[in-house]
């Protein structure tokens, strides 16, 4: 089993892992987890400068959150080394007990959920944007509405991305992802210093300092822009090499990159728009502008690349149920192996219809951005720092580094329950 327990006692049942072979690179480890990373909040970046209250409140909320995502990336490695488990769920029921372990699978299953369906929104408007530049005037044709090319790219591109059955194989796609986000940051930037025409030029933003409560909101834009916490028991897993500073490098090297994308698109977006900046930075630009037409192509290329990452995981969860379902079981289903063609390809297809449903047929769903903000606040720091907490306990540590360890742990699971009911009240009040 991947992940062995170095230096301390395992749980006594131990799941099947989620992950097929350490084949996984460290430059490929880091591309994985950068584009996890680089999703659809690459484009709500300026809009979250701008409700900050300014640039330097941002960069200091950044920062600031910086630290801890990293740090729970590393506990994370080292919690799946203690557990010997090959899943996020897995390691959290490992550690932290049956009744926590269900919780973090009805949270991951919902958020990554509702990401899915976040990814195919943006896709689709920005598919329909681009078929608003491509064809103008009048009414778009049948096959340039989303009902058409959002099913049409689903079953040409994001289902087949999707079937492996190890994570490892994203590292290609992932490759082109992390390009086309680092051209939409370049694109942003670019546009600052040349101002080109079409450009309103709107009013500069106040320099007064902004209300504390102001720069908590920004938050849930933070936890949903940097979620690749999810991914990160499964990527270590797959990793040749798995000594935990070996992991914290790699986790170091791919929040810096990822940091320096997300701080200037929001910072030169912020700056060009203003108060005027959209929730959607693509949408303040004109929609004949060649480079920002580029920019739309491949951003809806770089969530394409990344919808598989949360498909992997969400497919994991319910692997693992169907293993718990079929123990004990006498017949077939025990001769079904779940991350085999006859459970693994059913769940793809399963996975992608119902969130392509959602996406079709849900109304708008931008307003629960906080939600899922909110819950991805379990993942980056209630659940790793319970895990902090009960793996101390398994391994022989020190009574000092251990009563550090707590605290951090203690520490970090405060931050994240204040991050959560923040967020969640807000965006409850929003709704409402």
């Amino acid at each position: 089993m991947e992940g062995q327990i170095r230096g301390g006692r395992g749980p006594p049942e131990k799941p099947l892992p989620a992950a097929a072979s350490r084949s996984l690179s460290s430059v490929g480890a880091i591309f994985i987890l950068l584009k996890s990373a680089l999703g659809a909040g690459l484009l709500s970046f300026p809009w979250a400068f701008h409700k900050a209250g300014g640039v330097g409140p941002a960069f200091l909320v950044e920062l600031v959150s910086l630290v801890f995502l990293i740090s729970g990336l590393v506990i994370l490695g080292y919690a799946a080394s203690v557990s010997g488990q090959a899943t996020y769920q897995g390691v959290v029921h490992g550690l932290c007990g049956p009744t926590i372990g269900k919780l973090c699978e009805a949270c991951f299953i919902i958020n990554l959920l509702m990401i899915s369906v976040a990814f195919f929104r943006v896709i689709g408007d920005q598919l329909e944007k681009l078929c608003d530049s491509l064809l103008p005037g009048g009414l778009q044709p049948w096959y340039a509405t989303q009902r058409f090319t959002l099913p049409t790219l689903s079953m040409l591109v994001i289902l087949p991305l999707s079937m492996p059955r190890d994570i490892a194989v994203q590292k290609y796609t992932s490759t082109l992802g992390t390009l086309a986000s680092c051209y939409l940051a370049l694109v942003i930037t670019v546009q600052y210093y040349l101002w080109p025409h079409g450009l309103v030029q709107e009013p500069r933003p106040s320099l007064s300092p902004p209300p504390w409560t102001s720069v908590f909101s920004v938050f849930p834009t933070i936890c949903f822009g940097f979620q690749c916490h999810e991914a990160a028991v499964s990527i270590y897993c797959s990793m040749r090499s798995q000594s935990l500073s070996h992991w914290a490098l790699v986790s170091v090297l791919s929040l810096l990159a990822c940091c320096l994308i997300y701080s200037l698109t929001g910072a030169y977006g912020f700056l060009t728009f203003g108060t005027g900046v959209s929730a959607d930075i693509l949408m303040s630009y004109p929609g004949d502008d060649v480079a920002i037409i580029v920019a739309r192509v491949l951003f809806a290329v770089s969530i394409v690349t990344v919808y598989p990452i949360v498909l992997f995981l969400g497919r994991s969860v319910m692997q693992d149920f169907w293993t718990r379902s079929c123990r004990g079981t006498q017949g077939p289903l025990v001769l079904a192996d779940p991350t085999g063609p006859w459970v693994r390809v059913p769940l793809t297809i399963l996975w992608v219809a119902v969130t392509l449903a959602m996406a079709l047929f849900l109304p708008d769903l931008s307003e629960i951005i906080g939600i899922i903000g909110g819950i991805s606040s379990f993942f980056i720091f209630i659940f790793p720092g319970l895990c902090l907490i009960c793996a101390v306990g398994v391994e022989p540590i020190g009574p000092r580094v251990k009563c550090c360890l707590e605290a951090w742990g203690v520490i970090s699971v405060l931050l994240g329950t204040f991050i959560f009911g923040q967020s969640t009240v807000a965006a409850v009040l929003e709704l409402l």
